[in-house]
Order: structure tokens, then C-alpha cells, then sequence
């Protein structure tokens, strides 16, 4: 990183600004080709700013070293936006971008909607809680009907205030034709049952989505009725986050009936804080015993009754389900069995994602989830195509 580094000190000399510490400091320390500098990482330097971007941009132009740019949690607003997706339009190496919690807004995610439309090698990008409004993620949905090298887009917490959910919509459209995305995340989209029906009717047609993320959103036991007939029908999905929603007794029971199912390939689960009950969560605990792909499951938030609490302290004894493979742990208290909450969860490039050995966290197992996933592609090509 020593050319990068008198590289970034030249061009912070030619536009006269002051070199940023954080940068020199990751630029010093990095050797993995990626560039992490997201602004809640670092105990030393300011949080990087349109300027900041700026240089950074003209540094890396042309440089193919760097594979990932994480820039979570800056002050950088929709003017940095251009700088970046000037970047990686003249970068042809760069194949991750995070943008989480920078409030570049619409016009800001317009532009790096555009950027893909001519892009043909980033493969995630990460733009969570950025301010984006219902044009903008719009704009996303289109462009990635066409777009054929995006394996991975997270549009979490957008600001949309329209009830008609056209995102959604747009976004199941994108579904149908889209053969390459591997993964989408739709936390905080207000999403409703009426929403997750044409999610699903999509999801019946596709072929290559493995992870979908709907957590916080209006999903209830309809919504996840949907997605059991997409689980019995749509081998391919393998994670599955219904994180804070209210799918209930009903909604685990006909999720439970889908992963019963031979033909099941669900990796993981999370039904976190849905208002599901005994009869939910043992439907959940029988799945697991008859379907062994089922490896990671998380319940925490939900009425864990005590034979609720007995049923998986079971599961987690007979080594059936890993102690960091979900977010209770079984305890015992004058003959009764409860369960406490541990710190296990089903996240990816979420704020508090480890900097260092990412890939071992178990509080972050969607990572181990999909990099052991993509291994199995890279081994066996054709059983994916």
C-alpha cells in the first residue's frame, strides 16, 4: 500500500487538502485489498467528508489493488455520492462498495443508480439507511433487470411514505428476470402481506436468490403463508430473516410445514420478536428434528414458554443445534428449564460487523453462511447455473 499512500499525499497536495488520519491509517495497516473506512471504526481521525472522497477518488482511479470500499457511517452526503460513482466507473477492479448510514439521499442514490447501469464489476453494494426515497430505489429495481454482475444489494430503511408499495413491486419485477442477484435485503421497507405476495409469486419464477432479509417490516401469518409455498416450491432460498414482524403462531407453523420438506435446502432462520407462542416455536422445534439442512435458527424475543425452553435446550444438547448456531442458551433454575438471550444473530455488513476475522463471528453467521455458500459455487459451477 506504499505507491496508494504517495499517491493519496500528491493528490491531497494538488487540491490542497489536509490528508485525513484515518485514511493514512488504513492505507498504512491495509494489505487484503480492501479499504476499510467506515466512520464508527475508528478511535483515531474524523469521519471522512465529501472533500475526503474526493481525493480518495482520484487516488484509487485506475489502481486494481483495491477489491472493497467500505465507507459506513461517514459525513458523506449526495456531492461525495458523484465522486464515488466516478469512481467506480474509471475503478475496474472494485467489487464491494458500503455506503450504510451516509445520507446522500435521493439524488445522491440516483447517481449510483445510474453508475450500474454501465458497471460491470461490482458484485455488493451496500446502501442502508442512506435516505434513499421510493425514486431512487426505483431506479435500483430497473437497473438491475439488466444488470448481470450484482450478487448482493442491500436497500434497507429507506424513506418512503407512499402505502401503495411500489418498491416492492418493482422490486419482485426485477426478480423475474434478474438470474445473477444472490441476495437482497429489504429491512424497514413497510412492507406488508399484500407486498410479500408479489414478492413471492416473483420468487417462484427465480433461480438464483439465496438469502432474502425482511425483517422489520408489517409481515403476519398471510405474509408468511407466502413464503412457506415459496420454500416448498423455490428450492434455491437457504436464508431467510423475518426479524420483527408478527407472523405469530400461524405464520411458524406454515413456515415449520415447508422446512419438514425433504426437498428444504433453508440454511437459517430468524423468526426473532414475531409474537409466536408454544405452538409456533415446538412446530419449529419438530422441523429441525425431521430436517436436518436447517442448521441455524433464532427465536430470542418471542414466549418462550417452558416446554418451548425444554424442546431446544434438547436440540442444543444433543449438539442437533450449535450453541453458536442461535440466540438462546439453555440454563436450569430449581428444576426448571429456561433460556437466555445470547449474542448470536443472522446479520451481513451490519454496524457492528467485526473489523478483523469477520468470517468466524457468530454473531454475524450470515457471513460464515455465504462464504462457505460461495466456496461450494466456485467447486461446483454447474449445480448453480
Amino acid at each position: 500500500m506504499v505507491d496508494i499512500m504517495n499517491r493519496y499525499l500528491s493528490v491531497c497536495a494538488e487540491v490542497q487538502q489536509p490528508p485525513n488520519t484515518c485514511v493514512l491509517k488504513v492505507l498504512e495497516e491495509s494489505s487484503d485489498g480492501s479499504l476499510k473506512l467506515a466512520g464508527n471504526d475508528q478511535l483515531n481521525g474524523d469521519r471522512l467528508t465529501d472533500d475526503d472522497v474526493l481525493v480518495l477518488s482520484k487516488t484509487l482511479v485506475g489502481n486494481s489493488a483495491i477489491k472493497g470500499l467500505d465507507l459506513r457511517y461517514n459525513c458523506i452526503t449526495d456531492k461525495g455520492a458523484v465522486y464515488v460513482a466516478d469512481l467506480i466507473q474509471k475503478n475496474k477492479s472494485l467489487k464491494t462498495l458500503k455506503m450504510t448510514g451516509n445520507k446522500i439521499g435521493n439524488k445522491g442514490g440516483m447517481t449510483l443508480a445510474a453508475m450500474l447501469q454501465s458497471n460491470a464489476t461490482l458484485e455488493e453494494m451496500d446502501v442502508t439507511d442512506c435516505d434513499l426515497d421510493t425514486q431512487s430505489v426505483l431506479a435500483f429495481a430497473i437497473v438491475l433487470k439488466n444488470n448481470r454482475r450484482i450478487r448482493a444489494i442491500n436497500i434497507s430503511r429507506p424513506l418512503i411514505f407512499s402505502l401503495q408499495e411500489e418498491t416492492t413491486v418493482h422490486m419482485a419485477q426485477m426478480l423475474v428476470v434478474n438470474k445473477t442477484l444472490r441476495e437482497l435485503h429489504m429491512g424497514k421497507h413497510g412492507m406488508t402481506d399484500t407486498g410479500v405476495k408479489r414478492l413471492c409469486e416473483a420468487l417462484k419464477l427465480n433461480t438464483s436468490l439465496c438469502y432474502l432479509d425482511l425483517r422489520c417490516n408489517r409481515i403476519t401469518r398471510d405474509g408468511a403463508k407466502c413464503l412457506s409455498e415459496v420454500l416448498k416450491q423455490n428450492c434455491y432460498l437457504e436464508i431467510l430473516d423475518l426479524s420483527s414482524n408478527r407472523i405469530e403462531d400461524d405464520g411458524a407453523v406454515y413456515l415449520s410445514e415447508a422446512i419438514k420438506l425433504p426437498d428444504s435446502k433453508l440454511k437459517a432462520l430468524s423468526v426473532t420478536s414475531n409474537n409466536i407462542g408454544k405452538e409456533g416455536l415446538m412446530s419449529l422445534d419438530e422441523a429441525m428434528r425431521v430436517n436436518s439442512c436447517l442448521t441455524h435458527i433464532y427465536i430470542w424475543g418471542n414466549k418462550l414458554e417452558e416446554p418451548v425452553c425444554m424442546a431446544f435446550s434438547r436440540l442444543i444438547t444433543s449438539g442437533r443445534l450449535l450453541e453458536e448456531h442461535t440466540d438462546v442458551s439453555p440454563y436450569e433454575v430449581d428444576g426448571h428449564v429456561f433460556l437466555a438471550e445470547a449474542s448470536h444473530g443472522l446479520r451481513r455488513h451490519y454496524y457492528w460487523t467485526s473489523r478483523y476475522g469477520e468470517y468466524g463471528d457468530s454473531s454475524n453467521s450470515a457471513l460464515a453462511l455465504m462464504a462457505s455458500d460461495s466456496s461450494a459455487r466456485q467447486i461446483y459451477p454447474d449445480s448453480y447455473s
